[in-house]
């Protein structure tokens, strides 16, 4: 599928923002710039990596009639006003997450969108493997019964080292929230889309293990290598960098995630079990192609993603036959695909992709996640 009529614009132009246009490319999207932090280091990433001409501002972007949708992939704290701005300027928005610091501002964003009729996502990617989506519409069926038990794990190792530095460890870019916010809200919206319940109520334990970071004065892309002959600043940390969860959801099924960014070795690993009365369902993201089907009374199975044996929900998220493994940069072009073709009919239904009102509810479930930590006690999701 082709979405050559749509022009598109990406804000920022670090790891994800070219993950945004290598996957808009993919899907035949004409994108017509980027934007970055300022327009010389735009200019200079995107001579390195092949971007499409820069933008000065998002402003510039933003006003140009030719440009229909603009994707917002710069830190956190800039999020909330830009999708305001894009909103404003009458494009669609596909924005990362967090969509914004504070849940006032995504309830704001979600009703902004609402009211324009806009298409608007959250890149809640990791959804759009497609045997999530499998995952998904086995738990609907009643596949595995009623879903009793969540249980999982969203894991790095790139925070480890004290000389490990990047805007996500600033609180004043990044949010209160760092581990959490970044990586455990992908696996707070995967169990809610695949169980097809809320969480209710958490009881969460944060740990900041390493306290005392070392970085160069000058900002470090995500992933990046420290520069171990830089002259370094010592700074105290404040925000998460692992952490605990049980989680209450609908319908009285239970949960626990553990969530880091300090665990050596686990470059970026997310794992999920969901226990059902009937049989359980498990996936592990170095392995996306396989999802494990557990039973009592009969043997184990492995369903290895294939167009021809899928559900539908998840066939349509697939790009290449079995045995070719579809991995991270295809969430992007299965979760673009979805939008884009949202935007072009005019109708989102029967899509599946995060919308705003996901990611509202995404920092729902952090701010109770913060305050529960906080007060060391059980806090009630505030719908």
């Amino acid at each position: 599928m082709s979405f050559s009529d749509i022009r598109a614009g990406v804000v920022g132009v670090g790891f994800i923002g070219v993950a945004h246009v290598e996957a808009l490319r993919r899907i035949g999207v004409d994108v017509a710039g980027v934007v970055g932090s300022s327009p010389e280091r735009a200019r200079a990433k995107a001579e390195a990596a092949g971007l499409p001409p820069v933008y000065d501002s998002l402003e510039d972007l933003a006003s140009d009639d030719s440009v229909d949708v603009i994707h917002i992939a710069s830190p956190n704290y800039a999020h909330a006003d830009q999708a305001r701005l894009v909103i404003e300027a009458g494009k669609h928005v596909v924005c990362e997450k967090p969509l914004a610091l504070t849940s006032e501002d995504t309830a704001d964003l979600v009703a902004r969108a609402s009211d324009a009729s806009l298409v608007n996502a959250v890149c809640f990617n990791i959804r759009h493997y497609p045997l999530n989506h499998q995952a998904m519409a086995m738990v609907a069926a009643g596949d595995i019964g009623e879903p009793m038990f969540l249980t999982g794990s969203y894991h790095q190792d790139w925070l480890l080292k004290d000389t490990d530095w990047n805007w996500r460890l600033q609180p004043e870019e990044a949010g209160q929230l760092r581990a959490v916010a970044d990586i455990g809200s992908h696996w707070l919206d995967l169990t809610r889309f695949i169980s097809g319940r809320n969480v209710e109520a958490v009881m969460a334990d944060l740990h900041t293990l390493v306290p005392i970071r070392r970085h160069p004065p000058g900002p470090v892309e995500s992933f990046a290598k420290a520069d171990e002959g830089a002259e370094l600043i010592e700074e105290t940390m404040t925000s998460d960098d692992a952490a605990g969860i049980l989680l209450r959801y609908e319908g009285g099924t239970r949960g626990a995630v553990t969530i880091s960014q300090v665990s050596a070795g686990e470059k970026n690993s997310v794992r999920y079990e969901i226990a059902g009365t009937e049989g359980a369902i498990s996936w592990y993201s170095q392995h996306p192609d396989q999802l494990m089907i557990g039973h009592r009374d009969r043997p184990n199975e492995v369903l290895y993603r294939d167009p021809g044996m899928s559900a539908p929900e998840a066939s349509r998220n697939m790009a290449y036959p079995s045995g070719h493994v579809e991995g991270f940069p295809d969430t992007f072009r299965a979760l673009f695909t979805q939008v884009y073709t949202a935007i072009d009919q005019g109708d989102g239904t029967g899509t599946t992709y995060p919308t705003f009102a996901d990611g509202h509810d995404a920092v729902l479930v952090t701010d109770a996640i913060a305050k529960s930590d906080a007060d060391k006690r059980w806090m009630t999701v505030e719908r």
